[in-house]
């Protein structure tokens, strides 16, 4: 069987990535979709909308053939580590391709970039730290670095681009065996905020936008498994999880910590920890919080992941532990149909990392660890009875 890998978090799974997982099988002519997915929040540190069970869920019905997890200690990163964690599993997993979207569509561009920034790493990372020193953020400083080394035409500013680099790149360090690919995303900008009108593909932000204001008709722009599995877990749990809904959470750490204490938490550089503890004695509101901290250095969503790490309580020490290994040190599927059964059946016994379907098998891990962290973060809003009864889906739930 020919397995391909895709990266994605479906946040939540709606048309677009119908499309992408159509075109990816495709493209490739795979007998296996394997997606590794973020778990409980995201690359732009948001809390993903609704749990990874019910994501996991959407994706097979969608016709994805097996789910497996993206831990918190690669999801909530740079794209650069990412990218790295994702690539590390679709590899053991022996994926022959990786097809991700992108704006930019060239595969050929990609990969001759990517080429470069692994051989001029050095004068790269130089360049960046020029441009931060002239007061850049890091985005714009690694775009401009970018174009310094290689004058190519890749619009690094768009994030399905520059993630699809990182993928690319990944590939290359690890010498993997894997294929990248690209299929050019339709329609939807990926930081669209509203809904189209005429158009049955819409932006992941623009229907967590749209549902978190109070609607729920966003039928025309999701799969109907999705819709369904959105309905119901609202009408179950009766909240989206979204940052406004942990901003109180949020507020009682800052307030309660010492500067000395968020300072050790993970991405905390620079100082921030002052601005931090001194705006949110003000700040009633996620968004309000933010507006106010955010600055030219500290882009809204390098600020969103420092206040997921402070929420999870997750420090650089235990980042750097669980990325001791740089890739990651364990396979956990969520969810698959018998495609995705009969795969892992086929490649269980050549992997080079071990397959986990209970989290005993992990509990000595420090990726495990932090993981398990951000699911108690995770489903704290909840009420009880349902916030301990969300907490013990992560210790007893097999794979879907």
């Amino acid at each position: 069987m020919k397995a391909v890998g895709i990266v994605v978090e479906y946040n939540p799974f709606h048309n677009g990535h119908l499309y992408h997982v159509q075109q990816t099988r495709k493209k490739t002519n795979a007998d296996c979709v394997i997606a590794v997915m973020s778990s409980s929040f995201t690359q732009r540190g948001e809390p993903a909308i609704v749990p990874k069970w019910e994501r996991a869920r959407m994706a097979l019905a969608g016709g994805v053939d097996l789910v497996v997890e993206l831990p918190y200690s690669f999801a909530v990163q740079t794209a650069d580590r990412f990218a790295y964690g994702a690539v590390s599993i679709l590899d053991a997993l022996f994926c022959a391709q990786l097809c991700f979207g992108s704006e930019h569509g060239n595969i050929e561009t990609f990969t001759k970039t990517a080429q470069r920034l692994v051989e001029q790493k050095e004068q790269h990372d130089e360049k960046v730290k020029q441009y931060i020193q002239k007061g850049m953020s890091y985005a714009k400083a690694y775009a401009l670095a970018l174009h310094d080394i290689s004058h190519d035409t890749l619009d690094v500013s768009q994030p399905n681009n520059i993630l699809g680099l990182h993928y690319v790149k990944a590939i290359i360090e690890q010498r993997s065996n894997m294929t990248p690919e690209t299929i050019q995303r339709t329609v939807a900008h990926y930081h669209d905020q509203t809904l189209p009108a005429n158009q049955s593909i819409a932006s992941a932000t623009s229907i967590r936008r749209f549902l978190q204001s109070g609607h729920d008709d966003v039928a025309r722009y999701v799969p109907k498994t999705t819709y369904e599995t959105l309905q119901t877990y609202r009408h179950t749990y009766t909240i989206w999880h979204d940052w406004e809904t942990y901003f109180p959470l949020l507020k009682y750490r800052l307030l309660t910590m010492e500067v000395d204490d968020i300072q050790q938490i993970a991405e905390v550089e620079e100082g921030i920890e002052h601005r931090l503890k001194k705006t949110i004695v003000h700040a009633t509101s996620f968004h309000d919080f933010l507006s106010a901290v955010k600055t030219k250095r500290y882009t809204w969503t390098r600020l969103q992941r420092i206040c997921t790490h402070i929420l999870t309580n997750v420090t650089k020490k235990e980042m750097g532990k669980a990325h001791e290994n740089k890739g990651a040190t364990y396979v956990r599927p969520l969810a698959m149909n018998e495609t995705g059964r009969a795969y892992l059946q086929a490649v269980k016994k050549q992997m080079t990392l071990p397959l986990v379907t209970s989290v005993k098998q992990m509990r000595h891990d420090p990726i495990y660890h932090i993981e398990k962290k951000a699911t108690q973060a995770y489903v704290s809003i909840l009420p009880e009875p349902l916030w301990t009864e969300a907490l013990q889906r992560e210790y007893k739930t097999p794979p879907l």
